[in-house]
């Protein structure tokens, strides 16, 4: 693990993968860190030289004042690479994440060799979903995380999943209940108040967008929304619930890694 000063905060990075290769950003999901895309490591590394970061106030990055912005958020990962010397890359996001992907598409475009968009939507809930989950963290700290963390099983991966697969289930879902809820409930600010649905159209570098069929937050239909309004966008979905990436293990990985090779 290593860590960048940004202007008002730092930021928690792991680089895998050979010094040489081109660079592959990925971008976590709201409520767990870099880790989440442990799965994806051994194959993705063999190609690409993988650069994970802990988005603010997640994992080893730190919490400053919130509410955030997805904007604050993009430029976060502009920051980064400005600091590691990286002109270009790939990059990956899920739901959140996707959502920072898609203001790097609109506003930095140049930056990316291409995007992938995984279970997220250019608008993620409203309002009434996401202030009394702000709320409800503020006023109730550490606990109330816990019981987001019970929650989030169900919206995260589908039953049979949770069944096959309870270590791994535990260890992702953990992670959102040791987020800061101070931290937890600026990045809820930022996503809930990012709108990209009339600017899907300024995106122009290849991108492919990834959808779980039972994916209840950020469904395909979301999924499907985004590749109509992004020229030239590229779908694939899988039998998974929020973070597919996670749930499908090697058939993301592989999907993804063709994607990614074709640029």
């Amino acid at each position: 693990m290593a860590h960048v000063q940004l202007a008002d905060g730092v930021l928690n990075y792991q680089l895998d993968g050979p010094a040489d290769a081109p660079v592959l950003v990925l971008s976590n999901s709201l409520g767990t860190d870099l880790a989440m895309w442990d799965a994806q490591i051994p194959a993705w590394s063999e190609h690409f030289r993988v650069l994970r970061y802990d988005t603010r106030a997640h994992g080893g990055s730190q919490v400053t004042q919130g509410p955030y912005t997805i904007e604050q958020l993009g430029r976060d990962v502009l920051a980064l690479l400005d600091a590691l010397g990286i002109q270009h890359a790939h990059f990956v996001g899920l739901s959140m994440g996707g959502l920072i992907g898609q203001w790097l598409g609109i506003n930095a475009g140049q930056r990316l060799h291409s995007l992938t968009l995984c279970n997220t939507a250019a608008k993620i809930g409203s309002d009434e979903v996401w202030n009394p989950r702000i709320d409800t963290v503020l006023s109730g700290g550490q606990q109330a995380m816990q019981g987001l963390r019970d929650g989030a099983v169900a919206r995260w991966f589908t039953p049979a999943f949770v069944e096959q697969q309870p270590a791994e289930t535990q260890r992702i879902c953990q992670m959102l209940a040791q987020t800061s809820p101070e931290g937890y409930a600026a990045n809820c600010a930022a996503v809930r108040d990012a709108d990209f649905r009339e600017q899907l159209g300024r995106i122009q570098v290849p991108t492919l967008i990834v959808a779980g069929s039972a994916d209840l937050v950020t469904t395909p239909e979301h999924g499907r929304f985004m590749q109509a309004g992004i020229v030239g966008a590229t779908y694939a979905e899988f039998p998974a619930a929020h973070l597919s990436n996670v749930e499908m293990g090697n058939a993301f990985t592989a999907r993804v890694l063709d994607f990614l090779l074709a640029r």
